[in-house]
């Protein structure tokens, strides 16, 4: 009989603890309208049927958990309900979350902490994505959050097509207190960030964050200039950059994953940013790009303050997501 595992957090580990709460707060609107939905599904039967499975299913769908996911989760679903020849609604529900928990934690309690300590230095991390993201808050935050671990964080904002994107990143650096190398807009971006990262070795940076232009993954000559802009990157620190961050609208579901696998081909990425997962009715987008990627999530965005950006870890957020 598969019973509902719980996952026990030791009473002094305090940090956990705080985590799982803040966690639950952020994602209460995400929640209701993912697990809610199925609650209130699960609510009306009075037994497991078919029109109940494909109420289920179509709730997964529309939160876009991908209809490869949605097939894996209903398949394990249906297989553990026959088994243990489960009828009760309520039960059946116990059971779907289970395999959904299983199947977040599957090989990925070791995904490493995104702030740990750099193994670099300078730590060159690049952040891509499509306009409309996040992706220059992200990187404003990742900044205040390694400021406070009091490294020495420089900002190079590589997005010179848009003089309001250079305006936008000068501002999220000051409020995170971090220096930043920027020019004037239309310059060639690979230069600026040559010039960034050289500047970063020469005064003993710890982090250097690197910020691109927001481009469409269907846009060749854009994607080519991130390879430029990898090769030059290079030539000063030939291991770097030491992360590539896809920054993804947890709001923009399935075509997310297209965006990676377009953004792969032109510099390999390392992970992704989930911004606008606290409010999102696509809650199912944290499944579907475990199964088609295979690049975890290594920042999850609850939120709009400084401090409302994450480093994902597999057991707090089931445990906030999945536990009452």
């Amino acid at each position: 009989m598969l019973i509902m595992s719980t996952i026990i957090i030791k009473n002094g580990d305090k940090k956990v603890l705080n985590i799982v709460k803040n966690l639950k707060e952020k994602l209460a609107k995400t929640n209701s309208n993912f697990m809610g939905k199925i609650t209130e599904t699960v609510k009306k039967r009075k037994v497991v049927d078919e029109e109940m499975l494909a109420e289920i299913e179509e709730i997964l769908l529309s939160c876009d958990t991908g209809i490869e996911m949605t097939d894996i989760i209903l398949t394990r679903f249906k297989e553990q309900l026959k088994k243990d020849k489960v009828t009760d609604p309520e039960i059946a529900q116990i059971y779907l979350t289970d395999v959904m928990r299983d199947i977040l934690l599957a090989e990925n309690e070791e995904t490493p902490d995104f702030f740990a300590e750099p193994q670099a230095k300078p730590y060159v991390v690049v952040f891509v994505g499509v306009n409309g993201t996040g992706k220059t808050t992200t990187i404003g935050k990742v900044a205040y959050k390694f400021n406070q671990m009091g490294k020495k964080v420089l900002i190079v904002a590589g997005d010179t097509f848009r003089a309001a994107a250079i305006e936008q990143i000068a501002i999220w650096a000051e409020r995170a207190g971090v220096p930043i190398v920027r020019s004037q807009p239309d310059s060639d971006p690979a230069a600026i960030i040559y010039d960034g990262v050289h500047s970063a070795l020469a005064r003993g940076y710890d982090v250097v964050l690197i910020d691109t232009a927001g481009r469409q993954h269907t846009k060749d000559n854009l994607m080519k200039e991130l390879t430029k802009i990898e090769r030059t990157i290079q030539k000063l620190i030939p291991d770097a950059p030491h992360e590539v961050i896809l920054v993804v609208d947890a709001t923009t579901g399935q075509n997310a994953v297209s965006q990676a696998h377009n953004f792969d081909k032109a510099m390999k990425l390392t992970g992704i940013a989930l911004t606008k997962y606290d409010g999102t009715s696509k809650g199912g987008i944290i499944f579907n790009l475990k199964y088609n990627l295979q690049l975890p999530v290594k920042l999850l965005g609850v939120g709009e303050g400084i401090e409302d950006l994450l480093p994902f870890k597999a057991v707090p957020f089931v445990k906030a997501f999945f536990e009452e």
